[in-house]
């Protein structure tokens, strides 16, 4: 059932609109004229609107504009109802927003037609709007999915190249300090053969929650780089900032007390950091900052593991 608006200024129109509306099982809504038109508009939101061209206060032409401009992403039906049958005149009503224009008087059979011929058309139009919006959130998921890392669930190598790409131009751009950390999980290899892959991709996921729960700022971003190995980038953060995050990620690796009986570092699992906080200059290159991190982690390797290391700096 519709709520179909009548917008008609003569009672001899409303009352035969009405019956046929009401015939055809749907539920008449009257407006005497353009202006209650419009308010009952906004009021009742029908499904349909039949309405008068020539009314005493405003024509129907820019009752129809208004009813548009009121709702720019919906559409409702509108068909004129007129005595003219000039060529010019239903162009003008098209023009003005409406989908048909009928002569009157107006026949039941005609005007039934033309009704259930509107609803096929919203009812595609809603389907097709269905479709539409499945389609938005099915890209927004692939979109997503494209960017995280299936195992831990943190952003990709892909995302994080792209991030850091885009932090780095920023931070050429205000002067800002950046600051680039690579991790790598020590004697993963080992943890892997002895106690199993299942093991390592628990363990893996652990170390990715933990790693999670230090990077809280919006800005700030933790990736898995690839194997055992994490990557965060931190804009606005200098060295002082950088040094804090890396014993942040020492402890909190340590506090989930993952037990790693094969590791020359400690009996369970801990991790090496390796970082370089800079403000870069336009030379810059992600691939440069990438190279300086990884030197600081093979440095926090060679210097016993479970510690950390600033590029061109001595080990903490």
């Amino acid at each position: 059932m519709l709520r179909i608006l009548i917008v008609d200024d003569s009672p001899t129109s409303r009352v035969a609109l009405s019956k046929n509306i009401e015939r055809m099982g749907h539920r008449p809504i009257i407006a005497e004229g353009g202006l209650q038109a419009i308010e009952l508009y906004r009021k009742e939101n029908p499904g349909l609107v039949l309405l008068d061209v020539m009314m005493p206060d405003i024509d129907g032409y820019t009752v129809a504009r208004k009813i548009r401009a009121l709702q720019v992403d919906e559409w409702v039906p509108i068909i004129f109802l007129s005595a003219k049958d000039d060529d010019q005149d239903l162009e003008r009503g098209i023009e003005a927003g409406g989908d048909d224009y009928l002569v009157k008087p107006v026949s039941y059979v005609v005007l039934n037609a033309k009704i259930r011929a509107m609803q096929r058309i919203d009812d595609m139009r809603q389907k097709l709007l269905y479709l539409s919006r499945q389609l938005a959130t099915a890209n927004r998921e692939l979109e997503k999915i494209s960017h995280q890392d299936g195992l831990t669930g943190l952003a990709n190598r892909r995302y994080f190249d792209f991030y850091l790409t885009q932090e780095l131009m920023r931070a050429k751009r205000s002067g800002a300090p950046l600051s680039v950390m690579l991790c790598d999980v020590d004697f993963f290899k080992a943890f892997n053969d002895n106690y199993g892959h299942l093991a390592g991709d628990e363990t893996l996921r652990k170390v990715a929650k933990a790693l999670t729960g230090i990077c809280k700022r919006p800005g700030d971003l933790v990736a898995r780089f690839g194997g055992e190995e994490f990557a965060f980038v931190m804009p606005d953060t200098p060295a002082g900032g950088a040094e804090q995050v890396a014993r942040n990620i020492l402890e909190a690796v340590a506090s989930l007390q993952i037990p790693h009986s094969y590791s020359k570092a400690a009996p369970h699992v801990t991790i090496s950091v390796g970082y370089i906080s800079t403000q870069p200059a336009q030379e810059v290159t992600s691939e440069s900052l990438l190279l300086h991190a990884d030197e600081a982690l093979y440095q926090a390797k060679q210097t016993g593991r479970n510690n950390y290391f600033a590029f061109s700096e001595t080990p903490r």
